[in-house]
């Protein structure tokens, strides 16, 4: 049965009303001070005002919602005019009906021509939001403002919001949820200005305050989802899971597309078989089976449904479904899918989807594109599908068969659901489907910027159809920089059409770019114990994985102007190849800006040295193999370890587990000194979570190769440390010193006790890897560098030497040119061009010479990396 507790205003957690200390009125006006940088200003012609959450705004009082001081402020009238002044902001108002002339604020502390706001006024210079799908995008479309602006202003308006209201009753009709949303009384005037100026972050902070914080993610969905719009059975899809096992490459969820359920076999007279929930038994003979069959190999399970056309006759639910909606089944009237009446809502979650959940169906895809229309004014169906959806999605009554003695068949204990973006405040019902994307490189280029900027309006956990859905064409290079940019996106789901042609299996690509597949999608596996806590990070500190440069440096221009560039979590930037390899050279390249300081490449570990204030701009160029991922210098990223293959174990040793693992590889990087901590938990929903968590320390003793260094391992902490059902008693630790000299170094235990380790040095990667054996979780693990951590020497003569072996040029011009740089180093570059044959007396075309340019921009990389 729908779940009332589920939807009250204290699972909700609303505080609707402001702190009335920080509002001001008059008969058909009203200004609340939520902090002293966001204003909302009402007006009513009625004088009635809304103080009722709305489907963007639960809490107008900070301080009763989150512990926050009141806002300061002072208030002047002048003749007839009120002057309002914060520390952020000076507001001028007429106390009239809000006009440009009567209403404008200006934001202090922002160097901007343009920092006032009139009532009114278009956001030129809003730095974006996100949109509701991508679907049939090509390339970079206009996305809704967000609310941060180089002008230092930004405005939501809320005007047209529903309400949401405890209701015994809807339309004459009992209310099981207990709330419902409604339509406003009658209509007024409702704006939120944002006005932080540069302040980014905590414009978005006090966003999702105002909105509602985004949830904690279950592990699984972290891994990698495999998808595909495809007529699946339930033998085909158990050999695909088995070659994916035997490949090695792990999933951790199942998306089944719309043909779990009857299309061709629905009766015309119904019309399409879009909306179904029927299993076609046909592919499916026995799903419980099949869907306990994924569990026990670690993976979950969505089903995508289309609900527009509601319950029609043919369905197995339908007589269950018209008589909890009042119609008789024996006159096979459709019972009308109608997001506006509780009573169908109720039996909609009861007799369709509750019963399927207890199968074993874990979340659903809510494939809504059916427009914005429902029979209340103004609700948007999609937002409603998503309210409704997340928070029936918590229940806690699912019962499954051997669930008891089968941990691996209950149901997850948090919420989610899967579904495209519904306007401001939806990070509240992750996670978010950006729809149906055309395969090319317009494309691919544009989801990073598309990802990036919706963390302007807090949403954060975007799932992108990786490798592209439809349309377009084949183009392998392509689909692996997709996969690539999936590691390093919030979600990554594989997905494509039917075609036979578009396939997303690394199987169907030739050798290199199967192996660039394969490697990338091991890899984001192994970032789930990273990916974790930056999931904690977003849930606790309202910080969404994906991030723009601006954020951190809203005053440097490049940090604006590489948009497809973005900071990954604490650790890591990240600069996507989004451009077809060069022929000339046998690389692709991205345009990078690295900030001030040491950067180094996380996979082989050479540096980077960014002097200037201001930062720098490098080209950086990639083989297939890989794409330029930057980790700070000080930074520490912790991946779980994988096995080569995995069988039908879902476990914490198989392959695509996703308990707390039991064998932990840190990626540290030199440079400065460097802190993580490390977040774990016991799986519970969020409200009774137990948390362990492990801190890592690096310290490199007071600067590079000043005598010895440090990295610490802290016993894991919290309440769910020492529990074995949450966290190993014991775990075995890789520490790979990346970037770094060789150094002799010494393991040991809360101090004192040696840990016998082993200790070798990879030359291709520069990395200095230390192996220590299991040892107990709940002890501090000590590891000593006695030669210090000192930064390892580019191979510069032999990333060179590498460069021209791979480039498809003359031999003659590459020896040339590697004596060239062998003789002047990077003075060589301005020479570089000149290796070219003129034909002058001797006309022999032996001697012919040309000199790419694309190599010779490889080779400034490598030479200018310092």
């Amino acid at each position: 049965m729908v779940d009332a507790s589920l939807f009250s205003m204290a699972a909700l957690n609303a505080h609707p009303a402001a702190n009335p200390d920080a509002v001001l009125s008059g008969d058909h006006w009203r200004i609340s001070l939520i902090t002293d940088a966001l204003i909302r200003f009402e007006w009513s012609d009625s004088g009635r005002f809304v103080d009722s959450p709305t489907q963007m705004a639960f809490n107008r009082d900070f301080t009763a919602a989150h512990g926050d001081d009141a806002p300061r402020f002072t208030v002047v009238e002048r003749d007839g005019w009120l002057e309002i002044d914060t520390p952020s902001l000076h507001i001028s108002y007429n106390r009239k009906p809000f006009t440009k002339e009567g209403l404008y604020a200006t934001v202090k502390g922002v160097a901007t021509i343009d920092n006032t706001w009139h009532y009114g006024d278009e956001q030129l210079r809003n730095l974006g939001g996100t949109y509701r799908t991508l679907d049939w995008a090509n390339g970079r479309i206009p996305v809704d403002d967000g609310v941060n602006s180089t002008d230092g202003w930004a405005v939501i308006d809320d005007s047209d919001s529903n309400i949401i209201i405890e209701a015994d009753e809807v339309g004459g009709h009992a209310n099981p949820f207990g709330t419902w949303v409604v339509p406003k009384p009658e209509p007024t005037t409702d704006l939120y200005l944002f006005g932080y100026g540069h302040r980014y972050r905590e414009a978005v902070h006090d966003f999702i305050k105002l909105t509602g914080p985004t949830p904690l993610l279950p592990r699984f969905v972290l891994g990698n989802w495999w998808s595909r719009y495809h007529r699946y059975t339930e033998t085909e899809y158990r050999e695909l899971v088995g070659r994916f096992e035997a490949e090695g490459l792990p999933f951790t969820t199942a998306v089944i597309d719309m043909d779990w359920h009857l299309v061709d076999d629905v009766d015309p007279k119904y019309g399409s078989g879009w909306t179904g929930y029927t299993w076609n038994r046909d592919f499916f003979p026995d799903p419980e089976r099949f869907l306990h069959w994924l569990h026990d190999h670690g993976m979950k399970t969505t089903l995508n449904v289309h609900p527009r056309d509601g319950v029609r006759a043919f369905e197995d639910a339908y007589t269950a479904m018209a008589e909890a909606t009042g119609v008789d089944p024996e006159t096979g009237e459709a019972v009308q899918f109608d997001l506006t009446d509780p009573t169908f809502m109720a039996a909609y979650f009861d007799r369709l989807h509750h019963p399927m959940e207890d199968e074993g169906v874990d979340f659903w895809w809510l494939d809504w594109q059916q427009g914005g229309v429902t029979r209340q004014r103004g609700l948007d169906p999609l937002w409603m599908l998503n309210h409704l959806h997340y928070l029936d999605s918590a229940r806690g009554d699912a019962a499954r068969s051997g669930e008891d003695d089968d941990p691996a068949q209950r149901m997850d204990a948090r919420p989610l659901t899967f579904s495209r973006y519904a306007g401001p405040g939806s990070h509240r019902y992750p996670i978010g489907f950006s729809g149906d994307t055309v395969v090319t490189w317009e494309s691919l280029k544009f989801q990073p910027e598309f990802t990036a900027t919706a963390s302007n309006i807090g949403y954060g956990w975007w799932s992108h159809d990786i490798g592209g859905h439809m349309f377009g064409y084949r183009d392998e290079e392509l689909e692996a920089r997709w996969y690539q940019l999936g590691t390093f996106s919030p979600i990554n789901r594989l997905h494509s059409t039917d075609s036979p042609f578009n396939g997303k299996e690394p199987w169907n690509f030739h050798t290199e770019v199967r192996d660039a597949m394969d490697a990338t999608l091991r890899l984001r596996h192994a970032l789930i114990p990273y990916l974790y806590t930056m999931n904690w990070r977003a849930a606790r500190e309202a910080e969404p994985l994906v991030q723009p440069l601006y954020w951190d440096y809203p005053e440097i221009r490049d940090a604006y102007k590489l948009t497809d560039e973005f900071l990954f979590g604490t650790e890591l930037l990240v600069s996507p190849i989004v451009t077809p390899i060069d022929r000339d050279v046998q690389m692709a390249k991205a345009d990078a800006w690295l900030p001030q300081g040491a950067w180094f490449d996380f996979f082989d570990g050479r540096h980077y040295v960014s002097k200037p204030v201001d930062g720098r701009r490098i080209e950086a160029w990639r083989g297939l193999d890989r794409m330029p991922v930057f980790a700070k210098a000080g930074a520490i990223v912790p991946l779980q370890e994988l096995p080569e293959a995995g069988g039908a174990d879902g476990g914490r040793a198989g392959l695509n587990s996703v308990a707390n693992p039991e064998a932990l590889r840190v990626l540290v990087f030199p440079g400065a000194d460097g802190e993580f901590t490390m977040v774990e938990d016991d799986g519970a929903a969020e409200s009774a979570v137990r948390t362990a968590t492990t801190r890592f320390t690096w310290n490199i003793a007071g600067g590079t190769g000043a005598g010895s260094a440090s990295f610490v391992i802290g016993a894991a902490s919290g309440e769910a440390a020492g529990d074995p059902s949450a966290i190993p008693a014991e775990r075995s630790w890789t520490v790979v010193f990346r970037g770094m000299k060789e150094s002799a170094v010494t393991v040991s235990a809360n101090g004192s006790a040696a840990v016998e380790a082993e200790t070798v040095y990879d030359e291709e990667t520069l990395s200095l890897i230390v192996e220590i054996p299991p040892t107990p979780t709940d002890e501090t693990v000590t590891l000593t560098l006695t030669d210090g951590a000192s930064v390892a020497e580019n191979p510069t003569s032999a990333d060179v030497f590498q460069v021209l072996k791979d480039a498809q040029m003359y031999y003659l011009t590459k020896e040339k040119a590697k004596a060239m740089v062998d003789d002047l180093g990077v003075a060589a570059l301005p020479g570089l061009a000149t290796l070219e044959d003129l034909h002058g007396v001797d006309e022999s075309r032996y001697n012919d010479s040309h000199m790419p340019q694309s190599v010779i921009q490889a080779l400034t990389e490598v030479l200018t990396r310092e």
